[in-house]
């Protein structure tokens, strides 16, 4: 399995309009063509108007399989016309667990 860590600076003050529009409209979008939702998060301390979510996949071909699908839906081109402007950083991360980690139930179960 692997976890893709996003992790989204939006402008100050849009936060809540960000995570309000995720949830309303890319949500849906990744809940059908993603991989497992490990967490979604905000900062409270450190550097602030952060947004943080983690997901499982299978492995690396797993994800570039799904995320190919989910940029191929309209709607997804339509939540990012209003979700991008509201960002000024984004990054994104690929982590492997180590042995001893522990895991969720492999994405392709969910």
């Amino acid at each position: 399995m692997i976890v893709d860590h996003r992790t989204y600076t939006t402008k100050p003050g849009s936060l809540s309009t960000f995570v309000d529009t995720f949830e309303r409209l890319g949500l849906p979008l990744y809940r059908h063509y993603c991989g497992t939702l490990i967490g979604y998060f905000v900062s409270e301390s450190g550097t602030l108007n952060q947004v943080v979510h983690l997901w499982g996949y299978d492995d690396t071909a797993d994800r570039d399989r799904r995320r190919a699908a989910l940029r191929k839906d309209p709607q997804w081109q339509s939540f990012l016309d209003t979700a991008l402007p509201l960002l000024v950083h984004q990054e994104s991360r690929l982590l492997t667990p180590t042995s001893f980690s522990p895991t969720i139930a492999s994405p392709a179960q969910s």
